[in-house]
Protein backbone atom coordinates (compact mmCIF):
# COMPACT_ATOMS: atom_id res chain seq x y z
CA UNK A 1 0.00 0.00 0.00
CA UNK A 2 1.06 3.61 -0.82
CA UNK A 3 2.20 5.68 1.90
CA UNK A 4 0.83 8.78 2.77
CA UNK A 5 2.87 12.06 1.88
CA UNK A 6 3.87 13.32 4.86
CA UNK A 7 2.67 16.78 5.85
CA UNK A 8 4.97 19.71 5.66
CA UNK A 9 4.19 22.94 7.54
CA UNK A 10 6.20 26.15 7.86
CA UNK A 11 5.72 28.98 10.38
CA UNK A 12 5.53 32.64 9.56
CA UNK A 13 6.24 35.26 11.82
CA UNK A 14 6.31 38.20 9.91
CA UNK A 15 5.39 39.64 6.06
CA UNK A 16 4.48 35.80 5.22
CA UNK A 17 1.90 35.69 7.08
CA UNK A 18 0.00 38.36 4.93
CA UNK A 19 2.33 37.81 1.97
CA UNK A 20 2.75 34.08 1.97
CA UNK A 21 3.42 34.09 -2.07
CA UNK A 22 2.26 30.31 -2.23
CA UNK A 23 -0.34 28.15 -2.52
CA UNK A 24 -1.40 26.33 0.82
CA UNK A 25 -3.70 23.31 2.13
CA UNK A 26 -4.42 25.35 5.30
CA UNK A 27 -3.70 27.87 7.63
CA UNK A 28 -3.90 27.69 11.37
CA UNK A 29 -3.00 30.36 13.82
CA UNK A 30 0.28 28.77 16.01
CA UNK A 31 2.45 29.63 19.00
CA UNK A 32 6.28 29.11 18.91
CA UNK A 33 8.07 28.78 22.02
CA UNK A 34 12.06 29.22 22.49
CA UNK A 35 12.27 32.08 20.19
CA UNK A 36 10.50 35.81 19.46
CA UNK A 37 9.54 38.17 16.92
CA UNK A 38 11.89 40.91 16.71
CA UNK A 39 13.94 43.92 14.83
CA UNK A 40 17.27 42.13 14.81
CA UNK A 41 18.20 42.36 11.70
CA UNK A 42 20.10 45.06 9.74
CA UNK A 43 18.57 46.18 6.18
CA UNK A 44 20.91 47.75 4.04
CA UNK A 45 19.40 47.79 0.73
CA UNK A 46 15.31 47.15 0.88
CA UNK A 47 14.66 49.48 4.27
CA UNK A 48 18.18 51.26 4.34
CA UNK A 49 21.61 51.92 3.14
CA UNK A 50 25.01 50.78 4.15
CA UNK A 51 25.09 54.74 5.32
CA UNK A 52 22.18 54.59 7.38
CA UNK A 53 20.92 51.07 7.51
CA UNK A 54 17.62 50.25 9.24
CA UNK A 55 15.98 47.00 10.69
CA UNK A 56 13.44 44.33 9.70
CA UNK A 57 11.97 41.79 11.52
CA UNK A 58 13.90 38.02 12.76
CA UNK A 59 13.08 35.12 14.77
CA UNK A 60 15.47 35.17 17.69
CA UNK A 61 16.11 33.32 20.33
CA UNK A 62 14.16 33.38 23.88
CA UNK A 63 10.39 34.39 24.63
CA UNK A 64 7.12 33.07 22.55
CA UNK A 65 5.85 34.18 19.17
CA UNK A 66 2.70 33.97 18.09
CA UNK A 67 2.23 33.51 13.60
CA UNK A 68 0.57 31.62 11.41
CA UNK A 69 1.55 28.29 10.12
CA UNK A 70 0.52 26.80 6.67
CA UNK A 71 0.17 23.24 5.57
CA UNK A 72 1.62 22.93 2.30
CA UNK A 73 -0.19 21.05 -0.53
CA UNK A 74 1.91 17.80 -0.99
CA UNK A 75 2.23 17.96 -4.58
CA UNK A 76 3.89 21.20 -4.69
CA UNK A 77 6.13 20.96 -1.62
CA UNK A 78 9.08 21.21 -3.61
CA UNK A 79 8.72 24.29 -5.66
CA UNK A 80 6.87 26.09 -2.47
CA UNK A 81 10.06 25.48 -0.12
CA UNK A 82 12.39 26.33 -3.48
CA UNK A 83 10.82 29.64 -3.48
CA UNK A 84 11.23 30.16 0.40
CA UNK A 85 14.93 29.76 0.10
CA UNK A 86 14.89 32.38 -2.61
CA UNK A 87 12.86 34.51 -0.44
CA UNK A 88 14.87 33.88 2.97
CA UNK A 89 18.44 32.80 2.21
CA UNK A 90 19.20 35.65 0.43
CA UNK A 91 21.82 36.86 2.30
CA UNK A 92 22.36 33.80 4.61
CA UNK A 93 21.25 36.04 7.86
CA UNK A 94 18.42 34.10 8.54
CA UNK A 95 18.61 29.46 8.62
CA UNK A 96 15.98 27.15 8.08
CA UNK A 97 15.19 24.71 11.03
CA UNK A 98 12.70 22.57 11.77
CA UNK A 99 10.79 23.90 14.98
CA UNK A 100 7.74 22.58 16.83
CA UNK A 101 4.90 24.79 16.90
CA UNK A 102 1.92 24.51 18.30
CA UNK A 103 -1.57 24.92 16.59
CA UNK A 104 -4.66 26.43 17.26
CA UNK A 105 -7.33 23.75 18.44
CA UNK A 106 -4.78 20.66 18.38
CA UNK A 107 -4.08 18.61 20.37
CA UNK A 108 -0.15 17.76 19.73
CA UNK A 109 2.40 19.93 18.23
CA UNK A 110 3.59 19.93 14.58
CA UNK A 111 7.46 20.37 13.18
CA UNK A 112 7.47 23.16 10.79
CA UNK A 113 10.05 25.11 8.63
CA UNK A 114 11.02 28.32 9.66
CA UNK A 115 13.56 30.94 9.17
CA UNK A 116 15.90 31.64 12.27
CA UNK A 117 17.93 34.97 12.47
CA UNK A 118 21.50 33.36 12.16
CA UNK A 119 23.56 34.65 15.23
CA UNK A 120 26.83 34.92 13.99
CA UNK A 121 26.07 36.83 10.95
CA UNK A 122 27.49 40.38 10.42
CA UNK A 123 24.11 41.85 9.47
CA UNK A 124 22.48 40.42 13.37
CA UNK A 125 21.92 43.46 15.10
CA UNK A 126 21.21 41.36 18.44
CA UNK A 127 18.74 42.96 21.42
CA UNK A 128 19.14 46.11 20.78
CA UNK A 129 17.27 48.60 23.18
CA UNK A 130 14.59 50.15 22.08
CA UNK A 131 15.59 53.86 21.50
CA UNK A 132 18.24 52.55 19.66
CA UNK A 133 15.99 50.44 17.42
CA UNK A 134 13.72 53.49 17.27
CA UNK A 135 16.72 55.04 15.80
CA UNK A 136 17.42 53.59 13.63
CA UNK A 137 14.31 52.64 12.19
CA UNK A 138 12.66 56.35 11.88
CA UNK A 139 15.86 57.69 9.95
CA UNK A 140 16.51 54.85 7.32
CA UNK A 141 15.00 54.03 4.29
CA UNK A 142 15.50 51.61 1.35
CA UNK A 143 14.54 50.60 -2.47
CA UNK A 144 10.52 48.76 -0.74
CA UNK A 145 10.17 52.48 1.29
CA UNK A 146 10.70 54.00 4.80
CA UNK A 147 11.75 51.69 7.48
CA UNK A 148 9.39 53.37 9.87
CA UNK A 149 7.03 52.60 7.02
CA UNK A 150 7.69 48.67 7.90
CA UNK A 151 7.13 48.85 11.49
CA UNK A 152 3.57 50.64 11.09
CA UNK A 153 2.09 48.13 8.22
CA UNK A 154 3.70 45.55 10.57
CA UNK A 155 1.97 46.44 13.31
CA UNK A 156 -1.75 46.92 11.42
CA UNK A 157 -1.13 43.70 9.64
CA UNK A 158 -0.80 41.58 13.08
CA UNK A 159 -3.67 43.49 14.33
CA UNK A 160 -5.67 42.15 12.17
CA UNK A 161 -4.28 38.52 12.04
CA UNK A 162 -5.71 39.27 16.23
CA UNK A 163 -1.91 39.41 17.69
CA UNK A 164 -0.70 41.72 19.67
CA UNK A 165 2.57 42.67 19.92
CA UNK A 166 3.48 45.28 22.83
CA UNK A 167 6.70 45.68 22.68
CA UNK A 168 6.52 46.12 19.16
CA UNK A 169 4.06 48.99 20.22
CA UNK A 170 6.54 50.79 22.41
CA UNK A 171 8.84 51.11 19.79
CA UNK A 172 6.48 52.64 17.40
CA UNK A 173 6.05 54.94 20.23
CA UNK A 174 9.40 56.18 20.43
CA UNK A 175 10.04 55.60 16.85
CA UNK A 176 6.99 57.96 15.35
CA UNK A 177 3.63 57.63 16.92
CA UNK A 178 2.06 60.55 14.71
CA UNK A 179 2.89 58.69 11.77
CA UNK A 180 0.96 55.74 13.20
CA UNK A 181 -2.07 57.77 13.10
CA UNK A 182 -1.58 58.78 9.66
CA UNK A 183 -5.36 57.77 7.87
CA UNK A 184 -3.67 57.36 4.09
CA UNK A 185 -3.31 53.59 3.50
CA UNK A 186 -1.37 51.85 0.80
CA UNK A 187 2.37 52.65 0.33
CA UNK A 188 4.87 54.72 2.62
CA UNK A 189 2.41 57.26 4.62
CA UNK A 190 4.03 61.03 4.02
CA UNK A 191 4.51 61.50 7.37
CA UNK A 192 6.63 58.33 7.64
CA UNK A 193 8.53 59.66 4.66
CA UNK A 194 8.80 63.15 6.12
CA UNK A 195 9.85 61.85 9.70
CA UNK A 196 12.25 59.64 8.22
CA UNK A 197 14.19 62.47 5.95
CA UNK A 198 14.25 64.50 9.45
CA UNK A 199 15.99 62.33 11.30
CA UNK A 200 18.14 60.70 8.17
CA UNK A 201 20.17 64.27 9.22
CA UNK A 202 20.45 62.90 12.69
CA UNK A 203 23.09 60.31 12.15
CA UNK A 204 22.89 57.25 14.94
CA UNK A 205 26.67 55.38 15.89
CA UNK A 206 26.49 53.45 11.95
CA UNK A 207 27.74 49.85 12.59
CA UNK A 208 29.77 48.59 9.95
CA UNK A 209 28.67 45.70 7.84
CA UNK A 210 30.28 43.58 5.95
CA UNK A 211 29.07 40.63 3.33
CA UNK A 212 30.10 37.49 4.55
CA UNK A 213 30.12 34.48 1.76
CA UNK A 214 30.71 32.21 4.80
CA UNK A 215 26.55 31.97 4.57
CA UNK A 216 26.25 32.11 1.10
CA UNK A 217 25.74 28.80 0.55
CA UNK A 218 22.37 28.88 2.24
CA UNK A 219 20.94 30.52 -0.80
CA UNK A 220 21.84 27.63 -2.79
CA UNK A 221 19.99 24.20 -0.71
CA UNK A 222 18.63 22.16 -2.71
CA UNK A 223 15.43 20.63 -1.94
CA UNK A 224 15.48 18.43 1.35
CA UNK A 225 11.89 17.11 1.47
Amino acid sequence: MAQAPREVWVFAYGSLMWQPGFAFAEARHAKLTGYHRAFCVYSVHYRGTPSRPGLVLGLDRGGVCEGMAFRLEPEGTAGTLAYLRRRELIYGVYREALVPVELAGAEAPVLAVAYIAERAHPSHAGSLALARQAALIRGASGSAGTNLDYLINTLAHLGELGIRERALERLLALAGALAARDPQTGGARASARSLARAWSRRLPPVPRLSRDKRFSYRGKLGARW
